[in-house]
């Protein structure tokens, strides 16, 4: 029954086998590790277990070396950073499984959305783009149309549009002193532009504010290793926006198309540079638009080929669309319960994505597993689906808990992040272009809360030389407000604008 998981190389280990509720002690079922940067789907009903099969895999990969980014709703995936602490469930489980329970604990980066527990992230408005805004901002589409032409004049003009207070000032102007400017664009009604500022002031109100602006996030960071040579794990923290799916789903999807965007071409390697595990998934997908979708799709299906792997956690396949579905080959499909029509719907639709089994009626089995049980089916390194099993799976060797605030806190202290992010940056940028235009010193949103004028940029941590070379002026130049715009046109790529994939605005550096 397990003769198609006799892997040759590294694996990581789910479990063991599990028929009629015996279990096969010492048969693993195991993923390949050079096979995690194909993409993957974590499912289930609430409370079967999805995210300690989360937490399993995301310790493992770190101890081969291999990075992990994850969301974390909860704020229970901290216990990564800490050895597991072994009871009665544990042990026994474990010696079902045949394999001993061993504490481990791995480098874990807290970042956050909010500041709050973790360290700042940031993008910039340019950077998101008018198709991955309009969603955070819950905007329909002749409005999402306005924005990309405020996104278009902007760019053509040579206005930084670095946090939302640029982006209003900007929408301000074009309904004001600068409305005839727009005749060559097709215009926009005030009523339209009305609702964008009120939507933006929204979602600064909701803490999201502080999120738009530099320094911007550098998906190296995400990249690392630590000196014993474990891959650092990076775990988003958001419980603190939990209540704002758009703006974390949308963010996650920026992170993910960043990745795509800067990281070269590798092909397939003896294991991945990165795994991404896409939590609540469905937040992602739920009301969105054809072409936002499209463009998920787009870089689900190309990211790969950079050495990154993909695994989405929902509770159901039909969460996920037909063509990104379709891109997951690893599946670890926990216990569903059919409770209603809309379940016995979702049981069907979640039966049929799963290769047929001569060992297994898998509605049946499904509807049986219990919590820490899951039907499993992965690609071979052949590029094949494994036989499909039902596997006990193992506990995470992390602790199963969140670690002590105060702990958290120290962590994120000492962190070498929190150095080069900690403090925003309030560069020139379309505010204060446009105010100077109009003569007001106090640029056009005089009640924004952004940082103090003149504050240094984001510094590399490489000492600068005594004096200017060439490539330090051709260096100046390229940052200067209209190249850096241009640039951002061009980088957004895969979200609003289709443009030119480039790594040469990032500066590369080490933190381990």
């Amino acid at each position: 029954m397990t003769n198609g998981y006799a892997f040759e190389g590294p694996t990581l280990l789910l479990g063991a086998p599990l028929r009629e509720g015996i279990v096969a002690a010492g048969a693993c079922v195991c993923v390949p590790l050079a096979m995690m940067n194909r993409h993957g789907l974590i499912a289930g009903a609430t409370g079967t277990g999805k995210t300690k099969t989360l937490q399993l895999l995301a310790g493992q990969l770190s101890e081969s070396g291999v990075p992990v980014f994850l969301a974390d709703l909860k704020g229970d995936l901290s216990g990564l950073a800490a050895p597991g602490v072994a009871n009665a469930k544990i042990e026994e489980r474990s010696k079902a499984i045949g394999v001993p329970f061993k504490p481990a604990s791995y480098p874990v980066e807290f970042l956050s959305l909010t500041g709050e527990n973790g360290v700042q992230l940031r993008a910039t408005v340019s950077s998101f783009g008018p198709l991955l805004l309009s969603r955070a901002l819950g905007l329909n589409e002749t409005q999402r149309s306005v924005l990309s032409l405020v996104f278009k004049f902007c760019d053509d003009k040579g206005l930084l549009l670095l946090d939302l207070p640029d982006l209003k000032a900007a929408l301000q102007h074009l309904t004001g002193d600068g409305a005839a400017a727009l005749a060559e664009y097709g215009g926009m009604s005030k009523a339209t532009v009305g609702v964008l500022l009120r939507k933006m002031v929204e979602l600064e109100q909701q803490g999201a504010g502080q999120f738009f602006g530099e320094p911007e996030f550098e998906v190296e960071d995400l990249l690392r290793t630590d000196p014993a040579g474990k891959g650092i794990v990076s775990a988003l923290e958001l419980s603190g926006v939990q209540d704002r799916p758009a703006l974390f789903s949308t963010f996650l999807m920026w992170l993910l198309a960043s990745i795509y965007r800067e990281l070269p071409e590798v092909g397939d390697l003896d294991k991945p540079k990165l795994v991404f595990f896409f939590d609540e998934a469905h937040l992602l997908f739920e009301g969105a638009s054809k072409p936002f979708l499209e463009q998920v799709e787009q870089v689900v299906r190309l990211v790969r080929s950079k050495g990154v792997g993909v695994f989405f956690v929902t509770q159901t396949p039909k969460d996920v669309p037909a063509d990104v579905l379709a891109q997951l080959g690893h599946r670890v499909q926990h216990a569903l319960r059919a409770f209603t029509p809309d379940d016995e719907k979702a049981l069907r639709a979640t039966v049929n994505t799963f290769p047929r089994s001569e060992f297994y009626d898998i509605a049946k089995t499904l509807t049986s597993l219990g919590i820490g049980e899951a039907l499993v089916t992965v690609l071979t390194p052949r590029g094949v689906p494994s036989p499909v099993v039902a596997t006990l799976l193992a506990p995470p060797s992390s602790l199963m808990a969140p670690i002590p605030a105060a702990d958290l806190a120290s962590r994120i202290a000492r962190s070498p992040l929190s150095a080069a992010y900690a403090t925003a940056v309030d560069r020139e940028s379309a505010r204060e272009t446009l105010a100077a235009r109009t003569g007001d010193p106090g640029g056009s949103d005089a009640t924004s809360t952004a940082p103090d004028r003149g504050a240094a940029p984001r510094r590399s941590r490489k000492a600068a030389p005594a004096e200017p070379t060439v490539a330090d002026q051709v260096g100046k130049a390229l940052n200067s407000p209209l190249a850096r715009t241009v640039a951002g046109s061009l980088v957004r790529g895969l979200f609003g604008v289709l443009g030119v994939p480039t790594t040469a605005r990032r500066r590369r550096r080490r933190l381990y």
